[in-house]
């Protein structure tokens, strides 16, 4: 199912969902159905995502529901669904697959090594569009803090690209080192954001003294 975009394309630069070529990532949405949940709000809830990856500047090409009662610990959906949907990212040629739930960055990581392609949740989503929207000094750093909270404990095997989330934070090297230098780096700048956050505070307070 072709979902077709009508907005205009902002030409803000898009952390998540846009190639570094910019052309948009064409993404399947999968949306679980809580129990007792009627028709009529699984389609609100399906529409609801469509905006949002719509806002991040990806194109919506399919849309996967189901019903389930208890996430997988390990996959959240099941092996057997991830494969299924690994099928159909093959045939729609997907770049993108955008979970309505927030995910385990075990599941995260164990749904990215079977989809084979990169698969975000609704906070890593939200970040995105937040990213985009900030206007202010504080606001900017404080989605930057916010993105590396979420992105530091899933630097895991193929992960995700830093570059894509951070602005190439990290020195590129091979294999594990390249994670645990990330990974000194990351937690480096997020005492810097801090401090930069207080900062920005402060001067804030002493403009409304003045």
């Amino acid at each position: 199912m072709l979902i077709k975009r009508t907005k205009a394309i902002s030409k803000r630069r898009r952390i998540t969902l846009i190639t570094e070529t910019g052309k948009r990532e064409r993404a399947a949405l999968v949306v679980i159905q809580p129990p007792r949940l009627t028709e009529w709000e699984l389609d609100d809830l399906v529409d609801e995502l469509k905006t949002l990856v719509d806002s991040a500047g990806a194109e919506v090409c399919s849309v996967v529901t189901m019903t389930k009662r208890n996430p997988k610990p390990a996959h959240f959906i099941g092996k057997g669904k991830a494969e299924e949907i690994r099928e159909l990212v093959k045939e729609k040629e997907i770049d993108l697959v955008v979970f309505n739930d927030d995910l385990a960055p075990t599941q995260q990581h164990n749904l990215e090594e079977i989809i084979d392609t990169r698969v975000i949740d609704h906070s890593q989503l939200i970040l995105d569009i937040f990213a985009q929207r900030a206007q202010s000094r504080e606001g900017k750093l404080q989605i930057e803090l916010a993105q590396l909270n979420y992105i530091l404990p899933r630097l895991t095997g193929r992960g995700i690209e830093l570059s894509q989330l951070a602005g190439g934070i990290g020195i590129r090297g091979p294999g594990e080192m390249k994670l645990e230098i990330d990974r000194r780096r990351i937690r480096r700048r997020l005492v810097k954001l801090g401090e930069e956050i207080e900062k920005v505070r402060k001067h804030r307070a002493l403009q409304r003294k003045q």
